[in-house]
């Protein structure tokens, strides 16, 4: 029997992601509705690219981390959408070992940027409302890099080390993904060794790269909700709300969909219930970040109108 054992180690090559449907009637819609989410969300967040760059108004660090931001989702969409749509397209649902660890890395990589980058517009507001004095120096240019700087190497190190973890499983018996992308807690069921050391792991950095930065948020928040209602100006009060709405806004969507398909200790079977989290976590969130910093920020809109417009809109 070890002998046998031994070679069906390494028996798994490729997976089979089955999708987020296996009837054929429904998946020539599926990959027009998910064909039209990712055109809109990329060129949503390209528009948000655009209109900071071009509107001097809008270069201050608050944007310099939107725009990060927008860049994020960009990446995060195209790291599973168009892998997906080629499969529905050429129905071969297929796809290398090697390639599954590389997408499951990107995918970590981009998410566990976005956790640091809410974390650093939290910080930014925070200061910007309650420390305005100070604001210019203590959020200076090269804060700014230091923060993203900083963020990118979390977030690296989460992704590497959930990769390499990963080789050390296993997996000789099926090869099925019940899902449209390769992600953590879909390959663990699929593993012939013990993924508790694996568990224990995804559970304790996604403590780490969620629960402290949402700690972090919380904090700073709440300084930014007694400063607010210190501000005897209802028309002040307003425009500090607006500000901070649209960032806990995502901040809500973001941590609350992570944080139920993560931070769950032991191996359940896979769900539709799951896709649906991961439908939200790489198409639905990216999607929504434009509209939501864009219809009540009077800035940005002004400047997607020239974005959009040009010239005719100075007249």
């Amino acid at each position: 029997m070890q002998p046998e054992a031994r070679t069906n180690r390494t028996a798994v090559t490729e997976f089979i992601l089955l999708g987020l449907v296996e009837t054929e009637n429904l998946q020539p819609m599926v990959f027009v509705l998910f064909l039209f989410a990712y055109l809109v969300t990329v060129g949503g967040n390209l528009s948000i690219l655009a209109a900071i760059l071009v509107e001097p108004k809008l270069h201050t660090p608050m944007y310099f981390f939107l725009g990060n931001l927008s860049a994020l989702d960009i990446g995060c969409i195209t790291v599973t959408v168009p892998a997906m749509l080629g499969r529905l397209l050429s129905h071969k649902r297929t796809v290398p070992y090697a390639g599954c660890l590389s997408q499951l890395f990107f995918f970590h990589l981009l998410a566990g940027m976005d956790c640091f980058l809410l974390t650093a517009m939290a910080y930014d507001r925070f200061l910007a409302i309650c420390r305005p004095l100070t604001y210019s120096t203590r959020m200076r240019q090269m804060v700014q890099r230091i923060l993203v700087a900083v963020s990118w190497a979390c977030a690296f190190t989460n992704a590497l080390t959930h990769t390499i973890a990963l080789t050390t499983l296993n997996f000789c018996g099926p090869n099925e993904v019940n899902h449209f992308y390769c992600d953590l807690p879909q390959l663990f069921q699929l593993s012939c060794s013990s993924t508790q050391l694996n568990e224990l792991l995804l559970f304790g950095m996604s403590f780490i790269m969620a629960g402290i930065p949402m700690v972090l948020i919380i904090s700073s928040y709440i300084h930014v909700a007694a400063a607010v209602l210190r501000i005897r100006s209802v028309e002040g009060r307003k425009k500090a709300f607006s500000t901070c709405g649209s960032h806990l806004t995502v901040v809500c969507l973001f941590y609350g969909t992570g944080m139920f398909n993560y931070m769950r200790l032991g191996s359940e079977e896979a769900s539709d219930k799951d896709k649906g989290v991961g439908v939200f976590n790489t198409i639905i969130n990216p999607m929504l970040n434009p509209l939501i910093y864009s219809l009540r920020n009077s800035d940005v809109q002004g400047a997607l109108w020239r974005v959009l417009v040009g010239r005719r809109s100075l007249a």
